[in-house]
């Protein structure tokens, strides 16, 4: 499932084409992706301007004129590509919404699974959403810090991954870039979270903020369906240092032992059992 980078990669390939830009032509062509599709969604949107696309968390959020948000969350399998005004690409099956601009340009919401969501709602209720409440901090805003981090771990006795992967605590953290932050901080992934503060908790902030800014500018991670807007595959998954390389040398570390790998909670965690303590 994408998560924060491969979003906001979606994100800023979206905001040149639509950002201004007026709806045109929008088709609705399926009733429901994970659920129902708000009723009249091809009407209620033709017409409309475009003021901004933004990002919270794993959710992209197209801001419209008279004060609504389309909401939308890619799945498992979903994508939005980019075809520029003037460029002729044939249809794919799956292409289930599709936003035609004023000025040529379509954006398809590709989802062969029909995993992912899009909704429409007013500004003023954003944050209450049920996807959007009680969503922890971003970890990419200027106010993410060690001190912040410290604070939302304080007495979690469940594991640092697995807290990291709780929504509540920080937002738009899946997997790869968990297993990865840990090993850039040097955090062992069964350490207690309550246990992550001060220095740690300082290391793992940087660490977070560091390989999320690398992922944005690879592109984000291609593993299945993702690809960006330009239908170009992210590269991060390139510069991994431990997430699905089970038995290889860690990066930078003399152990001798390679990158392991466990279960946590349903979910392959990968690590250096002598640097992440």
């Amino acid at each position: 499932m994408p998560e924060l980078p491969e979003v906001e990669t979606v994100a800023r390939g979206l905001r040149l084409p639509l950002e201004g830009q007026r709806l045109a032509e929008v088709e609705v062509r399926v009733p429901a992706l994970r659920w129902p599709l708000p009723r009249g969604l091809a009407r209620r949107l033709t017409g409309r301007q475009v003021l901004s696309v933004g990002r919270r968390a794993k959710y992209l959020l197209i801001a419209l004129d008279r004060d609504e948000v389309l909401l939308a969350h890619l799945g498992m399998s979903g994508r939005i590509l980019l075809v520029p005004a003037g460029e002729e690409r044939a249809p794919e099956p799956h292409d289930h919404i599709v936003l035609r601009t004023e000025a040529g340009s379509e954006i398809r919401f590709n989802d062969a699974r029909r995993f992912g969501m899009v909704d429409l709602v007013p500004q003023p209720a954003l944050e209450e959403h049920r996807l959007l409440a009680g969503l922890g901090p971003e970890p990419l805003g200027n106010a993410f810090s060690g001190p912040m981090l410290a604070a939302a771990l304080e007495g979690k006795a469940t594991p640092i991954k697995a807290a990291l992967l709780d929504q509540r605590v920080v937002a738009g953290l899946g997997n790869i870039y968990v297993s990865e932050a840990l090993f850039e901080a040097g955090i062992a992934p069964r350490r207690l979270a309550r246990s992550v503060q001060g220095e740690r908790a300082e290391r793992l902030a940087r660490a977070i903020k560091s390989v999320l800014h690398r992922a944005i500018a690879a592109g984000g991670s291609s593993l299945r369906d993702y690809v960006q807007t330009s239908g170009e595959l992210g590269y991060f998954q390139h510069q991994w240092a431990v997430y699905g390389k089970e038995g290889e040398p860690c990066p930078g570390c003399t152990c001798g032992k390679g990158v392991r790998r466990m279960v946590q909670s349903g979910r392959s965690t990968f690590y250096c059992a002598v640097r992440q303590r």
